[in-house]
């Protein structure tokens, strides 16, 4: 889960890495059900001469559907890294086209966190730095929230 050492400067050293939290695929995993359940039994319907055209349809259907609503959504979890080394903040993310931020801690000013109802029951939330200037990152559904808080507000703490 960590960044790649390649991507480390010499003695940097990773303090916490994370991705989002698995919540992000619930509604990708609904729809993997529904899609298959509904897919399934509209392919029992058809009968007759077209009957192989129209499963051939409802199959194409489907799995465009679970490329688009299911196999996306993991990708893009599954590549959405966040990591604090003992120097910045590293945000990657992206499937074909990659984005990264990195922010030196010396820039950080603030660091907070936010958690809704949902949130507080699956144990995640919305963590928020600021810089030095007007920029502020939302880092939306860290596990852990208040704990990745209190690890870089102590690793802030050190480096002043």
């Amino acid at each position: 889960m960590a960044i790649s050492p390649r991507l480390l400067n010499d003695g940097e050293s990773v303090v916490v890495s994370t991705r989002t939290h698995v919540k992000a695929l619930l509604w990708p995993a609904a729809t993997l059900v529904v899609v298959a359940g509904l897919g399934g039994f509209l392919a029992t319907l058809p009968s007759g001469e077209q009957a192989g055209l129209w499963r051939a349809v409802i199959g194409v259907v489907a799995l465009v559907l679970v490329l688009w609503r299911c196999a996306w959504p993991f990708l893009r979890w599954l590549t959405t890294t966040y990591t604090f080394t003992d120097r910045r903040l590293v945000t990657r993310e992206g499937v074909l086209t990659r984005r990264g931020h990195d922010i030196s801690l010396a820039r950080i000013s603030d660091i907070s966190y936010e958690k809704d109802l949902v949130d507080r029951v699956l144990g995640c939330g919305t963590l928020v730095v600021s810089d030095a200037g007007d920029l502020a990152i939302e880092l939306h559904d860290i596990p852990r929230v208040e704990e990745v808080q209190r690890q870089v507000s102590e690793l802030l703490h050190q480096t002043r």
